[in-house]
C-alpha cells in the first residue's frame, strides 16, 4: 500500500540551504499564480453547483458522483508531499524496491471497491466507526475508534504532510514555514469547510491532473539529462560521493555504494533492506486498514451514484497507483546520479554544508532535481506539483476528520441535533482541525533529523494491523460480537503502548 507514511526519514533544519532565489521570477511565479487561481475557481464551481444543505449532501457529495472524479480523489487524497519526498529520497538511498510499496495498493484498492464497500454502502452507514456500532449494536467502539481516528488524522496525517512538504516550500520559496503552511492552510479552509466534499473530489481532480502532468515533464527532463534508461541503470551504480572520508570517522563502503539489489524489487528474506515476505505480507496487513477502513479513503467511494461507479473509481485509481515507480522513484535515484555528493553524502560535516543536516540529504532528491534541472515557469509548474499534492492531501482529511466528529461524536452529545446544527458543526471542527494542524507546526520543527517522521511511520505500522483486524473480523466472522472485538483491540493497543520505537515509547 503506499499510505501517506514513507519508510524513509525527512530531516527538518531551521534554516534550509538557500536555493530559493532560483524560482523568483517572472515564469515561475506566473505559473504558481495559475495554479492558485484554477483551484480556487474549480473549487467555487462546485460549491454553487452542489448541494451543501444537507448531511449527505455536505459530507458525500449528495450521493451522486462519477467514477472518474472519485479515482481521482483516491490517488490525490493518498498521494501526499511525503510520497515526492520520501519515496524519491528511499528510492536514491536503495534502490526501486520501495515501488512495490505502491503497487500493493492496486490489488487493495480492488479489494476496497468489491468486498468491503458493498458492505459499507448495503449498511447506509457515513463513517467507518458507525459501521461497527450498526454491526454489533452498541456505542463503545464506535466511539474508541472514532476518537482514535482523529488523533490519527493529526498526529500522523497531517503532520506527515506538512513535515515533508515544509521541506520543498522552504527550499523553492524561501518562506517561513509558518507563513507558507497558514497560506496553504487558508486556501484549502476556503472551500473545503464552505463547499463540502464535492468541492473536494472537484478540486481534487484537478491536482491529481496537475501532479500527473508536472511529475511526468520533470521524468522527461531527468531521463534526457542522464542519457536514456540503459545508461542510467549503469551510471547509478557507480553514482558514489567523492567525499566519503572525514570527520575523524571510519566509515563503510556498504554505506555509500549503491546496493547490489538497487535494481530488484523483491528482495532477500533475511539480509534485504525490504525483504519480499514483508513486502508482500506484512505490508497487505497493513494496507487493509489503510486503503479498506481508513475514513479519508473509503469516504470517497462511499459518494458515487451506484456501485459500478464506485468499482470503475476503483480500477482508474489502480491504474494510476502504478505511475509512483516513474514519477518519483526513478527521478530520485536519478537525482543521485545527477548531484551524487549532495543527495548520496555520507560525512556528516559534508551533509551539513550541502543540505544543512548530518543526518544525509537523500531526501533532498527530488526537491534539488526540480530546482536544478527545470527551467524557468516548468519550475513553478512542479511547485504547484509539490502544493496539489499537499493541499489535495490535507482537504481530504480535513473533510473525513469533520465527518468523523459530526456523526460519531457530536451527534452523541446533541442526540437532537437538527440537521442544520449538524452541518454547523461539522464546519466549526473543520476550522479547528486547520488550527490544531498550525499549531503543530513547532512539533514539526523541533524534530531533529526527521525523528518525528521516524516516530509516525512506526506508530502508523504498530496502529494500522490492529484497527485492520477490528474491521476484518467485523465482516467476515459474523459470530465476533463487540465484547470481541473491543477486547482484541485493547490488547493490541495495550502492546503498541508497551514498545519502544527509536528510543521513544510509542
Amino acid at each position: 500500500m503506499a499510505t501517506t507514511l514513507s519508510p524513509s526519514t525527512t530531516p527538518q533544519t531551521e534554516e534550509p540551504p538557500v536555493l530559493s532565489e532560483r524560482i523568483r521570477n517572472a515564469a515561475d511565479i506566473s505559473v504558481i499564480v495559475i495554479y492558485f487561481a484554477a483551484v480556487l475557481a474549480v473549487g467555487l464551481w462546485a460549491m454553487v453547483r452542489s448541494n451543501r444543505g444537507t448531511v449527505g449532501g455536505f459530507f458525500l457529495a449528495g450521493r451522486d458522483m462519477a467514477w472518474w472524479p472519485m479515482g481521482a480523489s483516491l490517488f490525490a487524497s493518498n498521494i501526499g508531499s511525503n510520497h515526492f519526498v520520501g519515496l524519491a529520497g528511499t528510492a536514491a538511498a536503495s534502490g526501486i524496491a520501495i515501488a512495490a510499496v505502491e503497487w500493493n495498493a492496486l490489488l487493495m484498492v480492488l479489494v476496497l471497491g468489491w468486498v468491503f464497500v458493498p458492505i459499507y454502502i448495503k449498511a447506509g452507514v457515513l463513517t467507518m466507526p458507525e459501521y461497527l456500532r450498526k454491526r454489533f449494536g452498541g456505542k463503545r467502539l464506535q466511539i474508541y475508534l472514532s476518537v482514535l481516528s482523529l488523533f490519527i488524522m493529526v498526529a500522523i496525517h497531517i503532520s506527515s504532510n506538512i513535515f515533508s512538504g515544509a521541506i520543498f516550500i522552504q527550499l523553492a520559496l524561501g518562506l517561513n514555514l509558518y507563513l507558507a503552511v497558514f497560506i496553504l492552510l487558508a486556501i484549502t479552509a476556503f472551500y473545503t469547510v464552505a463547499g463540502g466534499l464535492a468541492s473536494v473530489i472537484y478540486t481534487d481532480s484537478l491536482q491529481t491532473f496537475i501532479m500527473l502532468v508536472g511529475s511526468l515533464i520533470l521524468m522527461g527532463f531527468a531521463f534526457a539529462e542522464v542519457g536514456g534508461y540503459e545508461s542510467f541503470t549503469e551510471k547509478y551504480m557507480n553514482a558514489i560521493p567523492s567525499i566519503v572520508e572525514g570527520d575523524n570517522l571510519t566509515i563503510s563502503p556498504k554505506c555509500y555504494t549503491p546496493q547490489p539489489d538497487s535494481f530488484h524489487i523483491f528482495r532477500d528474506p533475511i539480509t534485504g533492506d525490504i525483504p519480499w515476505p514483508g513486502l508482500m505480507f506484512g505490508m497487505t496487513i497493513l494496507a487493509i486498514w489503510y486503503w479498506c477502513a481508513d475514513q479519508v479513503i473509503v469516504q470517497r467511494c462511499l459518494c458515487g451514484k451506484n456501485m459500478s461507479h464506485m468499482k470503475a473509481a476503483c480500477i482508474m485509481c489502480g491504474y494510476l497507483k502504478l505511475l509512483p515507480m516513474f514519477l518519483m522513484v526513478m527521478p530520485g535515484m536519478i537525482s543521485r546520479i545527477l548531484y551524487t555528493d549532495k543527495v548520496a553524502c555520507v560525512v556528516p560535516s559534508e551533509c551539513e554544508k550541502q543540505c544543512g543536516t548530518a543526518a544525509g540529504c537523500t531526501n533532498y532528491a527530488y526537491p534539488t532535481l526540480v530546482l536544478e534541472l527545470m527551467p524557468n515557469g516548468l519550475r513553478g509548474l512542479m511547485l504547484s506539483v509539490m502544493l496539489a499534492s499537499l493541499m489535495s492531501s490535507l482537504t481530504s482529511i480535513f473533510n473525513s476528520a469533520s465527518t468523523l466528529f459530526t456523526m460519531d461524536l457530536y451527534t452523541k452529545i446533541r442526540k437532537k441535533a437538527s440537521e442544520r446544527e449538524l452541518m454547523i458543526a461539522g464546519r466549526v471542527f473543520g476550522i479547528m482541525m486547520i488550527v490544531i494542524s498550525i499549531l503543530w507546526v513547532p512539533l514539526v520543527q523541533v524534530a531533529q533529523n526527521g525523528q518525528l517522521f521516524h516516530y509516525i511511520s512506526s506508530f502508523s505500522s504498530y496502529i494500522g494491523p490492529p484497527l485492520g483486524a477490528v474491521y476484518t473480523l467485523a465482516i467476515f466472522f459474523k459470530r465476533v460480537n463487540e465484547q470481541a472485538n473491543k477486547r482484541l483491540f485493547l490488547v493490541l493497543l495495550t502492546i503498541l503502548t508497551s514498545i519502544e520505537v527509536d528510543g521513544v515509547t510509542a
